[in-house]
């Protein structure tokens, strides 16, 4: 039987250093003391790793080790490399809540040599973008998990979308009040940025901007960190389409569970 363990910021920092695609999300919230850990050590290191916070996290091998971490948990949602997940979803499906949906296949795309120009107007969002803002963050947030924040909690998803913007992890290029282009970072680390919420206002798409934009941002980004990823639910071809027109390359998939 797997010895599970509280591992110290080392070991973690050091895991993910062996995969920091895969792994990006687990440093980002390492390093900044969010949630809780749990480990799996052989011979003084990690072969797998879990994170409990809103979500779980499993990472590794052996992952259904961590049932009993994901059922008190009571997390919204197993989130993470799609045979982590599996193995830690069928040691705890029968203790924990039916599945609201199941995204097996959601390729993770990666980029490390900067694209060509876009050439827009991207900048980081400022506060006083927020109104424009956060709506489009809402459609986004809805789009990728079917909930509408500002129904459920509409000033907790305000608080967190200027938290973004005061981290410097939001950028978008607008015109008269239109977002052409839109992204923030879900997780970052001193090798790379997860962007999440990629989007264009419907009026807007068609034209080119999207790709543009995002051109733009990894340019951007890849001046700070080795590599700029980010992740997509597998029957969304047109934002597939679109990261493969920019040049990424799908290097792994991961698995959601939605509770």
């Amino acid at each position: 039987m797997a010895h599970i363990v509280e591992p110290p910021l080392e070991q973690i920092l050091e895991y993910c250093g062996d995969d920091p695609v895969e792994r990006v999300f687990l440093e980002d919230v390492a390093r900044r003391g969010l949630g809780r850990f749990s480990a799996i050590e052989e011979r003084g290191r990690l072969v797998a790793l879990c994170h409990s916070g809103a979500n779980v996290v499993p990472s590794g091998r052996g992952c259904g080790a961590f049932a009993a971490v994901a059922v008190r948990a009571r997390a919204r949602m197993l989130i993470g490399e799609q045979g982590a997940v599996s193995e830690l979803w069928d040691a705890a499906r029968k203790r924990l809540p039916a599945a609201r949906e199941d995204r097996p296949g959601q390729p993770v795309y990666a980029m490390s040599e900067p694209p060509e120009p876009g050439r827009t107007g991207l900048r980081a969002a400022e506060l006083s973008d927020l109104d424009l803002l956060v709506p489009a963050c809402a459609l986004a947030h809805e789009g990728e998990l079917g909930i509408d924040p500002l129904r459920r909690d509409a000033d907790g998803f305000r608080w967190r979308t200027r938290a973004q913007v005061e981290e410097g992890r939001s950028w978008l290029w607008e015109e008269d009040g239109v977002i052409l282009f839109k992204a923030e970072a879900s997780a970052w680390t001193p090798q790379a940025v997860q962007l999440q919420q990629v989007w264009t206002d419907p009026e807007a798409r068609g034209a080119g901007n999207a790709s543009r934009g995002l051109q733009d941002l990894i340019r951007l980004l890849l001046e700070r960190v080795s590599t700029v990823c980010l992740f997509v639910r597998a029957e969304n071809d047109p934002a597939i389409a679109l990261y493969d027109r920019v040049g990424m390359t799908h290097v792994l998939d991961y698995r959601s569970v939605l509770l």
